[in-house]
């Protein structure tokens, strides 16, 4: 059983990738806590890009930052062709979707029974 502290570390860490993926553009952006439904995530960070480019850029943008604040990637599938970009960070796992494919699998629906987790949307000023 993990402990009130990793979990906290590990929503902490889900949501800093969320805001990672927001501050790359990446759009519907939603964090779903899995915790109770299931012991192979904490959490579900599930956003989309505008194209295969932008669905590579945001999973590299992820892989980079997570890794220099202390928190490597464990697994990466998906990077090169850049339609589902699948981010394993053990503790929550990130999906980057080009719209159509998020569209057709739909973890959100498949996931329902997942409580979403409010993100912060502030947007800096001028924006």
């Amino acid at each position: 059983m993990r402990s009130a502290s990793t979990t906290t570390n590990s929503l902490a860490s889900a949501q800093r990738a969320a805001q990672i993926a927001m501050d790359n553009k990446a759009q519907d952006v939603v964090l779903l806590d899995l915790r109770g439904i299931t012991d192979m995530t904490d959490f579900f960070v599930i956003a989309s890009g505008t194209s295969d480019t932008h669905v590579r850029s945001v999973g590299q943008h992820l892989i980079e930052e997570m890794k220099k604040e202390g928190s490597p990637a464990h697994h990466v599938e998906g990077l090169e062709k850049g339609r589902w970009v699948l981010l394993d960070f053990v503790d929550f796992v990130v999906h980057v979707f080009h719209p159509t494919l998020r569209n057709f699998y739909q973890l959100e629906r498949l996931w329902a029974d997942a409580v979403p987790v409010p993100l912060e949307t502030a947007q800096p000023s001028g924006a």
